[in-house]
C-alpha cells in the first residue's frame, strides 16, 4: 500500500494548485524529499505523510489509499433452540465472542442439563433474573449484575421467572465459545 502513495501525493498536492515548493514552505520537507516521494523514490513514513496530510486537508487513509473498511456492523441471524433464542453479536470465531441471549419462561422452557466446554465465560443479565447453576450450587442473578466462571464446571442457566423471559448478554473466551445448546 505505502508503495503507491506516490500517485496519491501527487493527486492532492495538484487538487489544491500548489507547488512542490508552496508544499515545502507550509511542511518544512525539502523539495527534493517531497519530489522523491511522490515519484516513488523515497519510501514515506508518519513523520512525512501527517504534516502533507495536514496542509492537503484530508484524512492520512485517503492520502495514502487506504481500502474502505467497510461496514463493521454485524448482521445478526438468531439461532433458535429449545425455545432459547442466541444472536450472535460478532463475527464468525472471534478471540472473545459476545451473544445475546434470550431465555424463555420456566414455564415453557424445557429442563436444562448441566453442560461443561472448554474456557471462561462472563453473563450479565440485561432484563429479568436468571438462575445460573454452577456444579451443586443455584445462583439467582437480577438485571444489571454480572457473573463469570470456568466453563468446565458443570452449569446450566434459566429465566428465574415463571411467566417472564430474561435476556442475557454473553461473553465466551476464545475456547469458550460454545453456545449452551440442549441436546435433543
Amino acid at each position: 500500500m505505502l508503495g503507491s502513495v506516490g500517485p496519491h501525493l501527487r493527486d492532492a498536492r495538484q487538487a489544491r494548485q500548489m507547488t512542490l515548493s508552496d508544499v515545502a514552505e507550509r511542511t518544512g520537507i525539502s523539495i527534493s524529499t517531497l519530489s522523491r516521494l511522490e515519484s516513488g523514490r523515497r519510501r514515506p513514513n508518519l513523520d512525512l505523510l501527517l504534516p502533507l496530510a495536514h496542509v492537503y486537508r484530508v484524512a492520512l487513509d485517503d492520502l495514502i489509499g487506504a481500502p474502505p473498511t467497510g461496514d463493521p456492523r454485524v448482521h445478526v441471524k438468531p439461532i433458535r433452540n429449545n425455545g432459547t433464542t442466541f444472536v450472535p453479536l460478532t463475527r464468525g470465531r472471534a478471540p472473545v465472542e459476545a451473544f445475546k441471549m434470550v431465555l424463555p419462561p420456566l414455564r415453557i422452557a424445557p429442563k436444562p442439563s448441566l453442560r461443561t466446554h472448554g474456557g471462561y465465560e462472563w453473563l450479565y443479565v440485561l432484563t429479568g433474573a436468571i438462575d445460573l447453576t454452577l456444579g451443586t450450587t443455584t445462583t439467582r442473578v437480577h438485571a444489571s449484575e454480572a457473573v463469570e466462571f470456568d466453563t468446565r464446571i458443570p452449569h446450566a442457566l434459566t429465566s428465574a421467572d415463571h411467566d417472564a423471559a430474561a435476556e442475557v448478554l454473553a461473553l465466551f473466551s476464545a475456547s469458550g465459545e460454545q453456545l449452551h445448546v440442549r441436546q435433543c
